[in-house]
């Protein structure tokens, strides 16, 4: 199986407010950057359209290293949350529905195809692919500003 990296972050102008994701797949030398917009979304749906997105382009099972700052999208599958949402019928322990669950069901799925290690990174600080992710979905933000 192919070897690849991605990193990934998402982006929120207000929380809810307008939105942009990044994400870059390495796979040897070949490096894709690749980012979306939302007019109206929130942080946490940004950061888990990273990922999707990112997978989507892959066309065959890959063994992944998934590295985001997302505390929410990593510890998800890292904590096995998504495990117990699943068993609860997608209810949180405060018997309260699961925020993002098409994403999360999106997510899955993906999940399912490859096999991924989710890698939690401190954002905003050294890292020169996760500030690059930050730049790709702030740009986003930023360019669909101008035209509205």
């Amino acid at each position: 199986m192919k070897q690849v990296v991605i990193y990934t972050d998402g982006a929120c102008s207000g929380n809810p407010g307008p939105g942009g994701w990044g994400a870059i797949l390495m796979y040897g030398e070949k490096k894709l950057e690749i980012s979306g917009y939302e007019a109206h979304t929130t942080n946490n749906r940004m950061e888990l359209m990273a990922p999707i997105q990112a997978l989507s382009r892959l066309k065959e099972p890959c063994i992944v290293r998934l590295y985001s700052d997302s505390a929410y999208l990593v510890n998800a599958f890292e904590k096995r949350w998504l495990d117990s949402w699943q068993r609860h019928s997608w209810l949180k322990s405060d018997k309260k529905p699961v925020e993002n669950q098409d994403l999360w069901q999106e997510l899955l799925k993906l999940a399912g195809i490859h096999r991924i290690s989710w890698i939690k990174v401190k954002g905003h600080a050294d890292n020169p692919y996760n500030n690059r992710c930050d730049e790709l979905a702030t740009g986003e933000i930023k360019q669909h500003h101008i035209r509205l």
